[in-house]
This record gives C-alpha cells, structure tokens and sequence, in this order.
C-alpha cells in the first residue's frame, strides 16, 4: 500500500502551508435521521415545504458542484438575549464540573462524583481540554486562562496505561490543537506533538496501517486488533492540522495511509462494513451501517480532508462512496428519508435500525434540500419526545433505545444549516432543543443525561460527558451570538466539535 509520495509515503497536501485560501465550513451539507413514518414535521425547511430531494447520483454531484457558500455574518442579526441565556447555562454545567470534579475527567452531578474517561486511577482533566476553546469563543477569558495553566502545569501524558487511539485523538489532540490555536501557548502545541507521538506506534506497528485500538502511552504497547471503521478513520484532520503547524509530516501520512487501506477494501458495490482486523485487512462482518456508528465520522472525515486540506482524493472517495450510500442504502418511509442497514457485498437488507449519533455525520456539499429533508425528520422527533432518543427502528416505528446521553448533533445541524441558508426555521428549531435541554437536562450541579426519553417525568441519569463542554453550548451560542472570535465563513470544527479552523484572536 504505497502512497502518493516519494519513497511509498503520502505527501502533505500541496495547500498544507496556504490552505487559508481555500476554505468553507465544516459541513457543506448536514444528514439528519428521520423519526418515524407515523410523525410529521410542520413548516417543512423554514417557513416552506420543500420539494423531496433527489437522490440519484448525477443530481448529488450537480448539486455538489455548485455548493453553496455560507452567508456572511453581516447578513444575519445576532440575538444577544438567546445567547446570554445560552452562554449562562454552559457556565452552570461548567461551574457544578469546577465544584465537584476539577481536575478529573467526567463529573457526576447528581451524586456529586467524578470519574475518569481513558484509565481509571489516571485523570487527564478531559472535560477542561475539552471546554478550552468553547470558553475562548464565549469571551470567558479568565477560564480560558484557567485551563490552559492547568494544562500546561498539571496535564501528564506520559501514563502507563492502554488509551484508545480514536477517543484520544478527537478529544485530547483536538482540543490541544484548537486550545492552542485560541491562546497561542506554545506550552499546548508542545503537550499535543508529546501526545500525538505517543500514540504513532499504533500506527506504525500495524502491518496494514490502520491503527490498533489501544496503545500504552509510556511503553507503546499496542492491542485491540479487531476496530470499527470510524476508529481507524477518524484521525485526519487532527493529524493534518499537526503536521501543518509542525512541518512534521509524520502525523499525516499515518493518518491518510489508514485512510486508504480502509478504502482500499470496500466491495464491489463500493460500500463498507462496521469492523476490520487491522493485521490481518478482512472484515469482521457483512454489515453496512452507513452514516450510522461505528462508521460515522470515516465518511464525515474524507469529506473533512477535502475542505481542510483540500485532498483531492479524500474528496473523490468522499463521492464514490456518497453515491454507493444513496444507490444501495437511502430508502423513503411514510416521506422521510433513512439509511437501511444491508449486506455491504450483495446489499441485501439487514435491518432498519438507526442512531441518533447519524443525524450530523454525512456532509454532501451543499444538497440543501437533501439535508433539509434529514431535519425536518429530526425535528419531528424533538417534538414527539422533546428529548431525543439514542436509537430508533424507523420501520415498525419504536424506540430502540429510550436513553439521551447529552448528543449535540441535533444543534450541530441546526449551526450548519442556519448558516448555510439564513433560514430563521434553524434558529427556532435549535431554540426548541436548548429550552428542552435547560428544561429536562439541567440539576444543580450542572446537566446530566436522560434515562428514558418517553416517561414522564423524565427520569434522569448521573453523568455529565465531557463532549458537553466542547459541543452542544457552544454550536448553539455560535447559531445566536455571531461572536466576531469565530470566522464563519471560513471556520471548521472537528467531529468533537473542536475549532479547528476560523478562531480569531484579539489584536494585541
């Protein structure tokens, strides 16, 4: 599996040093899962009911083709009030984290615990790496402080314990990266290059190049052979960004070169299949779940790679594989718009299952009427259950699994859409999701997750992820501030919602 460069190896991207020049958001187009046949969504796409999109292949590059550019901030009023509110409440979640678990990863706020992500006994205060950038682009700058010196005097990554490369890399390298790019502390980017390399061994041990699933960062000891296919994927854009700012091609070159050998293997109906054994390059199943987990973030990232960096060839994968998805798995119930779960070699249907994680993963750059069908499905889901649910079987239809572990994705498609098309529907829509988040979410030590979305009342679980702190406050405060600390024109945020491009920092 030789790359494209000199010597076997992938070159950095031609545009890596002037990749400013050519750059959009983060998603050109948002998939949303539909809810189910029985439920409707009123108002269609803002104000009116758009006609159903069309999914055949030639339609979805037209459309690709003449993606459509984000309007100007200038364009749309801010609404300061919603964004006070909005901003108020990360600040409590944050102020019960501070309270009752600093310094560790994850704080329980019912009980008034904590406990840690990666490696028990091995903290790595991941909800503060996780919130550094959310606090930078709410203007709380005295927390921004806070966590970049806790970083910076307490955060130790030489840790002798097994760290799963994928969750390491979206939110500790992430939120180093865009840490880094929000203070300018070299202390941050240095912390990020010692962690990155740490985990490079689960690359470079591996025969075929997709990383193994866990490394140990002090001895470089790699296990977990057998991965889902967003696991071995979704490392392109931290990688990418490191190597840009390092001028250390390393990182990138690991990354596109599982990229491809994930590529590489997908059937002749240009599908994929969830898992892969990373030594040994066969399957371990048959199924392809599409934008659906374990995949998800794999297709979110080629198409990433094409926006970030502009690989050509990420972005033309991107499309093969868009067009397989649409030909083999896209299907319409009761006029919503689902995934099926099928064969990935005959694809012959498996099941009808689908997760709530899908709703923000598979860009199609700039299908807005494709992605306005996804929301309105989703929309329909807010309003039947106010909260929604992790999993749904879209057929019968049910609720596979009633729990609501805090997902941000339904305000992440709301941001994109919003500022795609200027459209107030995302706006009201993604109000809807905050008021039911304070409303149902919120206890004193700050939010927590939903042990079961169709009871009522609404009993509530004890935990606080950390991606809270990263996503879900701060895509609805980028929808309702128009802070000027974010290029949104330009700006980019990772699959953790980590602004990976498009901060903008204060003259001096």
């Amino acid at each position: 599996m030789s790359g494209s460069g000199a010597g076997g190896q992938e070159d950095l991207p031609v545009m890596i040093n002037n990749s400013l020049a050519a750059r959009t958001t983060r998603r050109g187009m948002l998939y949303a899962l539909a809810a189910a046949g029985a439920l409707t969504a009123g108002g269609g796409s803002g104000g009116t009911r758009r006609a159903a999109a069309d999914l055949r292949p030639g339609a979805v590059r037209a459309a690709r083709a003449a993606r459509a550019v984000p309007i100007a901030t200038a364009e749309v009023l801010p609404d300061p009030e919603k964004a006070r509110e909005i901003r108020a409440e990360f600040v409590h979640a944050w102020e019960g984290y501070k309270r009752l678990a600093w310094g560790h990863d994850e704080v329980l706020p019912v009980s008034g615990g904590h406990r840690e992500f990666f490696a028990k006994g091995h903290p790595m205060g991941l909800s503060i790496v996780e919130a550094l950038d959310t606090h930078y682009i709410m203007g709380l700058d005295s927390e921004v402080e806070l966590c970049a010196d806790w970083i910076t005097d307490r955060l130790d990554v030489d840790v002798d314990a097994d760290f799963q490369v994928f969750e390491t890399t979206i939110r500790l390298v992430g939120g180093l990266l865009s840490g880094y790019l929000a203070t300018g502390r070299r202390s941050l980017l240095d912390r990020c290059v010692d962690l990155t390399d740490r985990l490079l061994p689960a690359f470079t041990k591996s025969p075929t190049g997709m990383p193994y699933r866990y490394v140990n960062l002090r001895t470089g000891r790699v296990s977990g052979a057998t991965l889902p296919v967003a696991e071995i994927g979704t490392n392109i854009l931290e990688f990418g960004l490191l190597s840009e700012l390092t001028g250390d091609s390393r990182y990138w070159r690991a990354a596109k070169r599982a990229v491809r050998a994930v590529v590489q293997r997908r059937s002749s109906l240009g599908l994929l299949a969830t898992s892969l054994n990373v030594e040994s390059g066969q399957w371990a199943d048959r199924q392809g779940s599409a934008v659906d987990p374990p995949v998800d973030s794999f297709y979110e990232y080629l198409w990433g790679a094409w926006v970030m960096f502009r690989d050509e060839e990420c972005r033309d994968w991107f499309a093969m594989f868009d067009d397989a998805l649409r030909k083999h798995q896209a299907e319409r119930v009761g006029g919503l718009l689902w995934f099926k779960h099928v064969d990935f070699r005959t694809g012959a249907l498996l099941n009808r299952h689908q997760s709530s994680l899908a709703v923000a993963i598979l860009p199609v750059g700039g299908d807005n009427a494709l992605a306005a069908d996804y929301y309105r499905s989703w929309t329909a889901v807010l309003d039947k259950y106010a909260v929604i649910p992790e999993a749904i079987d879209y057929a019968r239809p049910a609720v596979l699994n009633a729990r609501n572990e805090l997902r941000p994705e339904y305000a992440n498609c709301a941001f994109q859409l919003f500022w795609q098309t200027g459209d107030a529907f995302y706006r009201t829509t993604a109000w809807r999701y905050f008021e039911n988040l304070r409303k149902y979410h919120r206890v004193p030590g700050g939010y927590t997750v939903v042990a079961d979305v169709t009871r009522r009342p609404m009993p509530k679980g004890d935990h606080c992820p950390a991606y809270v702190f990263a996503e879900n406050f701060k895509w609805l405060y980028l929808i309702f501030s128009g802070t000027p600390r974010f290029d949104y024109a330009h700006g980019y945020l990772s699959t953790e919602g980590k602004v990976l491009r498009g901060l903008r920092r204060p003259a001096v």
